[in-house]
């Protein structure tokens, strides 16, 4: 495949990474997806919208944010250089804001009142929680009652912002069920509201959407490392959940001579519901209005997923890197708990 032109191609007039991606969904909300798609392919090429983007990037994220050598924990190693882009200094403390301040501008943009989403960790929550704010919108935050407790300063952070944290106590309490219920709250109130997936997944065209909205962070750090070095950086690496940051990540290199890395959650063991790492076990399925590789049963039922990080307990994975994976252009690898916190 000629990476070069890929972002031309893919994905397909149907949402399609390959055979991954689409948007299976329910027949009333293919005309609530059908104007968000086309809103957002008449306002993205809009030098209006671009401006407003970049200015809201560069005024109220801090963007660039910086790429750092870690000269330290590089001798320690002795093997590499290590380069961090530093994502954490985006306002609102991760990557979640880029596309989160891009839905938010195309929902102001449509004439939409109101912000729904699901969170896992409670940073893609933050964040939409502080575009919700910035743009005079109102805010629905879905978060399973175990990441509730466990993130507890990013509840009271988004109930600050002005957000309504919903509490969802069925199944497993994480992330999955917090997706059902906000998909479950969005069915009932498409008309005045706009339903912004927390990663690079979901039915066409969020996972495209949240890709481009988070581009910024590959095509800043090959800038910034090039001019910091003078050369490519032999290898890339990025966590992968759903797989919106790494999905930005890979925008950068995917056309250079560059070996790429995802790296899954592995948790504590490789039986299901110990794990989340839906690319090394999943198995093609269907969930949340999308296909690609899902953690699940023989039956087709969705497995419980574990992590210590909340959120990259997803059962699946988003199409573009299931797509990435059958074409060989990324290699997809695995992290323990004890493993991540070691590090």
């Amino acid at each position: 495949m000629d990476f070069t032109t890929y972002y031309k191609n893919y994905p397909d007039s149907e949402g399609r990474f390959g055979k991954h991606g689409g948007a299976i969904l329910p027949p009333e909300l293919v005309p609530a997806f059908q104007e968000i798609y086309e809103a957002y392919e008449t306002i993205c090429h809009s030098a209006r919208f671009i401006s407003e983007l970049r200015r809201i990037r560069k005024e109220f994220q801090g963007r660039p944010t910086p790429v750092y050598h870690c000269e330290r924990l590089s001798r320690e190693l002795g093997m590499c250089q290590i380069y961090l882009k530093r994502e954490d200094l985006n306002h609102t403390g991760a990557h979640k804001l880029n596309h989160c301040m891009g839905e938010g501008l195309l929902a102001k943009y449509m004439g939409k009142k109101r912000l729904i989403a699901e969170t896992g960790a409670g940073q893609h929550g933050v964040a939409l929680a502080t575009a919700a704010a910035f743009f005079g919108l109102e805010c629905e935050i879905h978060m399973g009652e175990v990441d509730i407790v466990k993130q507890a300063p990013n509840v009271t952070r988004m109930k600050i912002l002005g957000a309504k944290v919903v509490p969802v106590s069925r199944g497993l309490k994480t992330l999955k069920e917090a997706v059902d219920s906000a998909f479950d709250s969005y069915m009932k109130s498409y008309k005045d509201s706009i339903y912004c997936i927390g990663s690079a997944v979901g039915p066409h065209p969020f996972p495209m959407m949240v890709r481009d909205f988070q581009m910024c962070v590959g095509i800043e750090a090959r800038e910034q490392f090039v001019e910091m070095t003078g050369n490519l950086p032999d290898a890339i690496a990025a966590c992968v959940g759903g797989g919106s940051n790494s999905a930005g990540m890979f925008a950068g290199f995917l056309a250079d001579p560059v070996d790429i890395y995802g790296v899954e959650p592995m948790g504590t063991g490789t039986a299901l519901g110990q794990h989340a790492a839906s690319m090394t076990y999943g198995t093609f399925g269907t969930l949340h209005g999308f296909q690609s590789y899902v953690l699940q049963h023989d039956n087709g039922e969705t497995a419980p997923v574990y992590s210590i990080a909340s959120g990259l307990d997803y059962p699946a994975v988003g199409p573009e890197h299931a797509f990435f994976s059958d074409l060989g252009r990324v290699r997809y690898v695995s992290a323990g708990d004890e493993e991540a916190v070691d590090a």
